[in-house]
């Protein structure tokens, strides 16, 4: 929860060379990433993970999970665990289980969630409001030339108190200012705002309008105003 840190660039195809020189099973979580698009972060940059999981973010908040491996991980489990047979009794089986799994309502919400929500359409105009919020937050930050920045990975943005974007948890533990964002979560309370409380992340549902994002953009601008009028920033 330490909120967006940038991917460097090179990362990942550094990261997928080594794990594969040292075989190391290569895993990404695209619970949160899956804000960039459809098929997640994954798709966008052609990522090639050995397997690959996503949570509650597919099943609109309900605790779920899902994974999927490549062929070469499944051949390589399927040796370790005996393909099943559907069809008959065994108590060989792959995989998580338990009272909960699979339940009708976890299986519905996630199929309505797929099939409703997380759409191309959709995505489209999450991600346009997404941009917006970011490019009008960007143009406050910098008109007024404050040491901040803001972060956007699809439908989802971030306004950070810092004045580069973080290279690890490390960075934010050492740069990020408490006081102004529970000051800044404090001002939009009062405005009818409600953000993440640990830190300024707006993530776009295809109900968000461009109002939506224009009133933030003037609440947020008003911020600016009122912790320069009193010499905080």
């Amino acid at each position: 929860n330490f909120g967006m840190i940038p991917v460097a660039e090179g990362f990942h195809a550094a990261l997928r060379k080594i794990t594969r020189r040292t075989g190391t099973v290569l895993i990404i979580d695209e619970t949160h990433t899956i804000s960039s698009g459809p098929g997640g972060y994954t798709v966008l940059h052609g990522l090639e993970p050995d397997i690959l999981v996503a949570g509650k973010a597919i099943a609109g908040g309900i605790p779920a999970g899902i994974f999927g491996v490549s062929r070469e991980i499944a051949e390589r489990l399927w040796k370790i665990v005996p393909m099943v047979n559907p069809r008959v009794r065994q108590s060989a089986h792959l995989g998580i289980g338990g009272t909960l799994a699979g339940n009708a309502l976890t299986v519905a919400t996630m199929r309505a969630v797929l099939e409703e929500v997380l759409t191309p359409a959709n995505f489209e105009i999450m991600i346009e409001n997404a941009t917006r919020l970011a490019e009008a937050a960007w143009g406050i930050i910098r008109t007024n030339e404050l040491p901040w920045h803001v972060t956007q990975v699809g439908a989802r943005a971030e306004i950070m108190f810092m004045p580069n974007p973080p290279l690890s948890g490390a960075d934010i533990i050492a740069g990020r200012r408490g006081d102004l964002e529970t000051l800044l979560h404090a001002f939009y309370m009062n405005e009818g705002i409600l953000v993440t409380p640990f830190h300024t992340m707006f993530l776009m549902c295809p109900a968000t309008s461009a109002a939506d994002v224009d009133r933030h953009t003037d609440v947020f601008a008003r911020f600016v105003d009122l912790v320069r009028g009193a010499g905080v920033v």
